[in-house]
């Protein structure tokens, strides 16, 4: 790996608007430039919107969705990219055939560098799961993808790290939702509405346990279990009919949170990534001390017969 400056980024994103939110994403790039960003990254499916679709026909999503890479949006990126001479990774629908994808690509001026297919999509039923990990190569470094809900899967991660992934990109939209967590629940739009004569109570809610908090719980267990540095992309705001904390961040393999967006509003940090700490990284360590002839066939039965109720989602 060599070093590397990535921005994750931040905004209050409109449905169904793709002209307003790459707009948006497009200031949000200057801004990562002009902070000697090498690479940056946004929130999954940023660029039509992604929480309306629970409640959009088949027909409407259809008209969201766009081929991969020949599509108006990702040409829009490509352009982007190299108007301003940085890869960006961001999110759409993909239309392939009669499927569509919660897809995240990365491009780098006129190249697809990688395309990566949501593997537990469960917004709707319109929307098909991937099927496939990704790495790829970007400035130096090996690069792999998972959206949101993969990454609570802890198995995906090491997955990825396993396939030599030293920095794994996680776009995500979550946090403050009406979940059966201690202290979980929505943000009220009004409160979001004051923040500007009232920023405490705003930051009170997207600090505890219905956002960062619940983040920390997580988050850095991922980082330093496979010994990667994880880059986290959220919404901020009015996301359809509820609110988001952003807390985009970037995290090194030690767990520790080296970058992190905590503007109330569209916002970009940059954090320097270096392969130092990947060599000390005590997950490294870990995954190569794994026997998996002790637990393969565990690991399947439980697949098999499990446990716990596969239809329990964070839905």
């Amino acid at each position: 790996m060599e070093a590397i400056r990535i921005a994750a980024a931040q905004f209050e994103v409109r449905n169904a608007d793709k002209e307003y939110n790459l707009a948006a994403m497009s200031e949000l790039v200057e801004t990562s430039v002009q902070q000697r960003a090498d690479v940056v990254s946004f929130p999954e499916v940023c660029i039509p919107a992604y929480s309306f679709m629970r409640k959009s026909s088949r027909d409407e999503i259809h008209d969201l969705s766009e081929a991969v890479p020949d599509g108006s949006s990702v040409k829009r990126l490509m352009e982007m990219s190299g108007d301003f001479g940085i890869p960006i990774l961001a999110g759409l629908i993909e239309r392939d055939g009669d499927e569509y994808f919660n897809t995240y690509v990365c491009v780098d001026g006129d190249q697809l560098v990688a395309k990566f297919r949501k593997l537990h999509a469960f917004i709707s039923p319109h929307i098909s799961c991937g099927n496939e990990y990704v790495t790829f190569q970007l400035r130096g470094c090996t690069c792999s993808i998972l959206i949101c809900y993969d990454n609570n899967l802890a198995c995906n991660v090491q997955a990825v790290a396993q396939l030599g992934a030293e920095v794994v990109f996680m776009p995500h939209v979550t946090c403050c939702l009406d979940w059966p967590i201690p202290g979980s629940g929505e943000v009220s739009r009004d409160v979001w509405d004051r923040r500007d004569e009232d920023p405490i109570s705003v930051r009170q809610e997207f600090m505890g346990p219905k956002g960062r908090e619940w983040l920390m719980k997580w988050l850095p267990a991922r980082a330093y279990d496979n010994g990667i540095y994880a880059v986290f992309t959220n919404p901020v705001g009015v996301d359809d009919d509820q609110i988001r904390n952003g807390n985009s961040m970037i995290l090194d393999p030690n767990g520790d949170v080296i970058a992190e967006c905590n503007t109330l509003g569209d916002g970009v940090v940059t954090g320097l990534c270096t392969p130092e700490k990947l060599e000390t990284a005590m997950g490294r360590k870990h995954l190569a001390a794994r026997r998996p002839e002790l637990y393969r066939e565990i690991l399947g039965a439980a697949h098999e017969n499990p446990v716990i109720d596969p239809s329990w989602t964070l839905t």
